[in-house]
Formats: C-alpha cells, structure tokens, sequence
C-alpha cells in the first residue's frame, strides 16, 4: 500500500481551531507583516504556527532557538492534553475565498514509493526540481521533531468522486473559519483502510505505475526521506514497516478538481537591476514574452512559447549569471505581491509563465522533472493549512 491510515493527533475539544491552524511555512516568505500579525493573533494559545519554522525568518540567524521551541511547543502539547489520538484518515473540505470547495483526503505516504531525482520509476514522483540546498535546514529540524504537520499535497487522477461520497461518512472532527482570510476547513475522520485503498486504486488506474506526483511541499517531503533513509540505517530491518519515520503525512487531492488552479510561481531577484535585465534580454529568446519590472520601468524579455522551456530558458538564464554575480533569488507567489516586493526592496521582478494543469501527469512520466519552482497551485492565501499532527517517534 501506498496509502495508510495514522493515528493522528487533534485538537481537544475547547481549542480555538481558528488559532490552530496556520498556512504551510513557505508561504509569504517576502511578507514579514503577514506573519508577524499571525504570531499577534495566535498570541499564547495552542497553534500549528508553534510547531512549524515559516521560511521568512531563516535568514535571521536565531535558528537553534527558534527550533528549540518548536520542540519544546510539540513536547507540551503532547503532554498537557492539547492533543488528543484520532485513528483513521481525514476527508477535508476547503472553501476557498472565491467560494470553490477543494476536497483532500489526509493520509500517510510509505516514503519506499517516493523519489524526487529526475529520472525514477517510483510510484509518487517529484514535478519539479529539488533544490538540494534548501533541504538540509528541514532535515535538521525534522531530526529531533517529536512531531509533523504537514502542508504537503499530492495530486492524483480519477479520485474526486471517491472524496465527495466520502463527505457523507465518517466523525466530522473540525468545522471552522480559518485565519488571515484563508476560507474555511471541514475534516470528517474515516477509519477504514479500504477506502483508501480504493483512492489508491483509482490514483493508479490512469497511468498504472505512477499514482501521484507532488503538487506542493515537495522539499519537505525529499526531508522526510532523507531522515527516513538515516533512521532505517539504525534499526532492524523487520521494524521497518512499523517506523512511523518511514511515513509523511500528505494530503491526496484530485488534479481535475475545478477549485485548483495553477499559478506562476514569480522570481524576485536582489542584486542584479538593470545589468542583470540587459543579460536576460540578450540570453533569452522566442516567440512569447515575459515581463521584468526593475526601477519601476518595464522590459519584455522574449521567451519559447512553451511555458516548461520558457520556465527553464528563464531560470538557467538567472542560475548562470548567479555564479559570477551576487545575486538572491527568492520565488514568490502572485502579481501583486511580487511588484509590492520589487518595489520595497529595490528588487527586480520577473513574471513567469503559467504551466497548464493538463498534461502534468504526462510530462512527469515522458521527461521527469520540472525546473523547480515551475508552478504553484492557487494563490498564497488558499493554500494548505496545517491541522493535524502526528508523531514521527
């Protein structure tokens, strides 16, 4: 089985689930406000924020402290009763702002059927390209965790019929308003390994080898692996199965669902300016057009029509420059945020094309992996926001 059933662990009855649940930590990594008014809000109550390190603070250079009380935060929720042990998996129902619903199914993953390296005939695959620097931080923190949350979401194909018959069963476990406009969020719990096993079934119907691929929170994921790979050296081998490091909490969405959408994931770039623009309209080349926003003054860069070789010609481009020039590139979502940022920081913003849902599966099996950062799934406000937890000790 790819899919299994945990025990996971929930609120108690009496914690403010609005103040539980917080967006995946690689959101709003340009918006330091967005976090800091979350952090007021949640103020001294029991929070995923707590147990979570949000990307916008790891250049601050308090690390260890910050991953002491993560720690420190998933001992005591374990201990005080903030947590209570749920078996099964949980059907979610996210209303989106804009009204749309997205239906999920929060599982476990077996981290034998992942693999992220470009070329790899696993059952859940990687669609774009793991940035191997950005793993050893979660590593670390994942090491020493008591706990995971999880914003990782996996898409499939065929699976949305199963996931509405399934809002009908099971014990309705959270109704409420999420934060920082985020929509709302309904979980029913089900403890019944054949129901997913028949997700799974239907997953694996449509391209027989390979039943999902990563649609976010890839680099947490190939974390979960790597720690997974260590922690196999250590013990027997007939304790493998039972490891609960051997698995990654995943959430199981259908690809076709009408509320996902594709997003262009946007490149900031600190250090680069007008010299940097000239390059890329000199290196780059197509029928198509990206637009750079640098100063305020705009340039169109010509680019494939394409949007995968378009994505590709624009961040070999920006990865070639990077090894002479001193340049930061941060990956940000949505228009408006990344212009407000260019403009706040003296930055240059580059629009990236958008990859087109169909057909992702296809590509994933014909050519592997995508460069990375290619697409994002929905805007920033609409992604996945930790719920449950489990223990990975």
């Amino acid at each position: 089985m790819i899919l299994s059933t945990a025990e996971f662990l929930l609120p108690r009855k009496g914690v403010d689930m609005s103040k539980w649940a917080a967006i995946a930590c690689d959101q709003f990594t340009s918006d330091r406000a967005y976090w800091d008014k979350l952090d007021a809000y949640v103020g001294d109550a029991p929070s995923t924020l707590r147990l979570i390190l949000p990307e916008v603070y790891l250049g601050d250079g308090d690390g260890e402290k910050r991953a002491a009380d993560i720690y420190a935060a998933m001992e005591r929720y374990c201990a005080d009763g903030t947590l209570e042990g749920k078996r099964g998996f949980v059907v979610v129902d996210r209303r989106q702002n804009d009204g749309r619903h997205r239906l999920g199914a929060v599982a476990v993953v077996d981290l034998e059927e992942y693999e992220y390296t470009p070329r790899n005939n696993a059952r859940i695959k990687a669609t774009e390209k793991t940035v191997e620097e950005r793993l050893p931080a979660r590593v670390k923190l994942r090491e020493k965790a008591l706990l995971e949350a999880s914003h990782i979401m996996l898409l499939a194909e065929n699976v949305r019929p199963l996931l509405e018959a399934l809002l009908k069963e099971g014990e309705e476990v959270y109704d409420f308003e999420l934060n920082m406009n985020g929509g709302h969020l309904t979980g029913r719990l089900i403890d019944d390994e054949s129901k997913l096993a028949a997700i799974e079934a239907a997953a694996l119907k449509a391209h027989q080898s390979l039943a999902f691929v990563v649609g976010d929170g890839n680099h947490s994921l190939a974390a979960s692996k790597l720690v997974w790979a260590q922690v196999k050296e250590t013990i027997p081998q007939s304790e493998w199965a039972s490891c609960p490091a051997r698995y990654a909490m995943c959430e199981i969405v259908d690809i076709a669902d009408p509320s996902l959408d594709f997003e262009p994931i946007h490149r900031l770039v600190k250090g680069g300016g007008e010299e940097l623009v000239a390059y890329l309209a000199d290196k780059l080349c197509g029928s198509a057009r990206a637009k750079a926003v640098y100063g305020g003054k705009e340039t169109e860069l010509s680019v494939p029509e394409n949007s995968a070789d378009a994505i590709a010609d624009i961040q070999n481009a920006l990865d070639e420059y990077a090894k002479t020039m001193p340049i930061v590139i941060d990956y940000v979502h949505g228009d408006v945020s990344v212009l407000e940022a260019a403009e706040r920081e003296g930055a240059l913003a580059i629009l990236m094309p958008c990859i087109a849902k169909d057909g992702l599966f296809d590509y994933t099996v014909r050519r592997g992996v995508l460069p990375r950062k290619s697409f994002s799934m929905g805007n920033a406000e609409d992604k996945r926001y930790y719920c449950e937890a489990r223990k990975i000790k």
